[in-house]
């Protein structure tokens, strides 16, 4: 069993930057796929980024590519997204995931099979 903790979500203005973190709990975090998606109100919960076990590996929607950064400390059990260039369409509660099967660019919320809480990011305009 895996827990997943999500913090850093705020309120930030358009253009600006925020990190998310994801700290799990458990032995085995450096085996897992890390991914990140969001749900805003009235909308499916939709991808954003995705990380292999050794972070050699990203793929990222494309509505935040160039834009948004996914990366993992090991060390800590912990996955990040830096998040620059906001936009208010970015708004939504943003959830952590962990994938126990090898990474493949997941990008569809039944391939994970964990899931945090969430933090809620609004960006104003």
């Amino acid at each position: 069993q895996v827990q997943l903790v999500e913090s850093g979500g705020g309120l930030v203005q358009a253009g600006g930057s925020l990190r998310l973190s994801c700290a799990a709990s458990g032995r085995t975090f450096s085996s897992y796929v890390m991914g990140w998606f969001r749900q805003a109100p009235g909308k499916e919960r939709e991808f954003v980024a995705v990380i292999s076990w050794s972070g050699s590996r990203t793929y990222y929607a494309d509505s935040v590519k160039g834009r948004f950064t996914i990366s993992r400390d090991n060390a800590k059990n912990t996955v990040y997204l830096q998040m620059s260039s906001l936009k208010p369409e970015d708004t939504a509660v943003y959830y952590c995931a962990a994938r126990t099967a090898p990474y493949n660019s997941n990008t569809y919320p039944y391939e994970y099979d964990y899931w945090g809480q969430g933090t809620q990011v609004t960006v104003s305009s």
